[in-house]
């Protein structure tokens, strides 16, 4: 082969070297394109023609490539996203996942995470959203791909969150509502227009939700609370409730907590109060409360009369050594014996007064008796009470004077005299009674009734029915009459028993012996001088 043969053979094969390599070439970028757009390509070849389908493509972190639809969503969350929370999105991966895990709780915080996983499919968390989250991976790019399934229009995640808490606000428990800088109700939730139907069931035609509170909106403050009633139509027991009211751009948003039962309570526990006050303020017995600080918080006027101490002295809450003091100076507690250990002794009291065991008689110089009683009282607090007991005192004393007097009268009589009780049992009986019977009744610590006596007059007596006579006299009910009879004694001698009705179905047997010659009667006893 000459040269020329060659040269243009080898001009050939050259030729054929560059343009396969050409082809190869383009064929090289026609794969790298179809890296980047198969994902989109089987995206929208796999769904519906109308389907609203938003893919994104990401290699790692970061977005390379999207659909029209996810772009949109972008966009809208750029514009809705609060101030400050731009800076805070690291890389596109976290905006958008941010943006989705609202919706889907599951949304992995990195790519990373679904790497092993191949292909997951999400479902949303509101139930009737018909959207889908698919989430493929393969060579280091993670490709989201969602859907939005059942003729559900496509809406971004933010605008989904909104509705999630517009639907919170309308089924809470308690009304709220906004309104304008006028007052009018601009929206309200469900347990407000309730509210509003149980209260107000014919509204204003012209007023589509009336506004049931009546607030005033003149405060330069951006909060308010108040306390407000309503009183439903035809009743006049009204409802409470705490409104508390924050300042918007265009008006107030308003809350409502009904403390109907809080309110009711608290009248209920000052009515009790102001009655316990009426009823302090009436007793006859003086009251003084101190609290655990020893510090008196209560008193009421008859401590004031008791005492004879100032007012304005006990509205200053005196402590209780001072209190103590104070009735010393003025005499109207005993002079201790050792001054310097009295207050010792108030210690002792108000120990005392802590177990409720004290309980005093202080007989003043004045020759009043008062009658001083230590209480305890819940949370550490204890209660003295002062009562005048002079009058009761001085009706004992007389009682107890009359009774000796009536005794020494009886022991000078020589008749032999016993007194039986309504229900038979000896109240009274004198000297000579007790010479007669050889018997002391006053020795005995029980009660001698007249059963036991007639036994005993039987025993020194001889047999006689006269005994079981004057026993059933004794305890008779009704009319009786007085009556005697003539009993003769072991020693011979002869006793007249006279029986003898008193009033109060008491009874009086009187027993005479035959040396005395006439046998004194109830009126002679009874005038008989001391």
């Amino acid at each position: 082969m000459d040269l020329l043969s060659q040269l243009q053979i080898g001009s050939a094969v050259t030729a054929g070297l560059v343009l396969g390599t050409l082809v190869l070439i383009l064929l090289l970028l026609s794969d790298a394109s179809k890296v980047g757009n198969s994902s989109l390509d089987r995206a929208a070849s796999n769904d519906p023609p109308d389907a609203d389908v938003a893919v994104f493509l990401f290699a790692g972190h970061n977005l390379v490539q999207s659909t029209k639809p996810a772009e949109r969503l972008l966009d809208a969350i750029r514009e809705n996203a609060p101030p400050g929370n731009l800076d805070a999105w690291q890389n596109d991966w976290s905006m958008v996942m941010q943006a989705l895990s609202h919706r889907f709780a599951d949304m992995p915080t990195s790519p990373d995470m679904a790497s092993n996983q191949g292909r997951v499919m999400l479902k949303p968390v509101l139930q009737g959203d018909g959207g889908q989250l698919v989430i493929d991976w393969w060579d280091g790019h993670t490709r989201l791909t969602l859907s939005e399934c059942g003729g559900i229009p496509f809406q971004s995640s933010l605008q989904d969150e909104a509705g999630w808490l517009r639907q919170a606000v309308t089924g809470a428990p308690y009304p709220i509502w906004q309104s304008d800088r006028t007052g009018q109700v601009i929206w309200a939730n469900t347990a407000y227009r309730e509210l509003v139907a149980r209260f107000k069931p014919d509204p204003p035609p012209d007023a589509d939700c009336p506004a049931l509170f009546e607030i005033p909106y003149t405060t330069d403050s951006d909060s308010t609370s108040y306390r407000m009633s309503v009183t439903p139509l035809g009743s006049v027991q009204p409802y409470w409730f705490d409104v508390r009211s924050l300042r918007l751009d265009t008006g107030w948003m308003n809350y409502a907590t009904d403390v109907n039962a809080v309110v009711n309570a608290e009248i209920a526990q000052r009515n009790f109060v102001q009655t316990l006050t009426k009823t302090f303020a009436q007793l006859s017995i003086g009251l003084a409360i101190f609290d655990r600080k020893r510090q008196l918080a209560l008193f009421n006027p008859a401590l004031i009369d008791l005492t004879s101490l100032p007012a304005e002295f006990l509205s200053a809450r005196p402590n209780l050594l001072s209190f103590f003091d104070r009735l010393r100076d003025r005499q109207m507690m005993p002079e201790p014996k050792n001054y310097r250990s009295w207050r010792d002794q108030i210690a002792d009291l108000v120990a005392a007064a802590d177990n409720g065991q004290y309980r005093e008689t202080w007989s003043l110089p004045s020759g009043l008796t008062y009658r001083i009683s230590g209480r305890p009282h819940p949370d550490g607090a204890v209660a003295f009470l002062f009562e005048d007991i002079s009058a009761e005192i001085s009706l004992t004393r007389r009682f107890r004077s009359q009774l000796e007097l009536g005794q020494s009268v009886l022991n000078t009589l020589d008749q032999s005299i016993a007194v039986f009780s309504p229900s038979g049992v000896l109240a009274f009986s004198n000297t000579a009674y007790r010479q007669m019977w050889g018997i002391d009744p006053d020795s005995s610590f029980a009660d001698i009734s007249v059963t036991e006596a007639s036994r005993h007059w039987q025993a020194g007596s001889l047999p006689t029915p006269v005994w079981g006579d004057l026993r059933d006299f004794v305890v008779q009910f009704g009319e009786r009459s007085d009556w005697q009879a003539d009993v003769t004694l072991r020693d011979g001698r002869r006793v007249t028993c006279q029986v003898v009705p008193m009033a109060g179905g008491a009874t009086m047997v009187m027993f005479q012996t035959s040396e005395t010659l006439a046998v004194p009667t109830l009126g002679d006893l009874l005038h008989s001088p001391a």
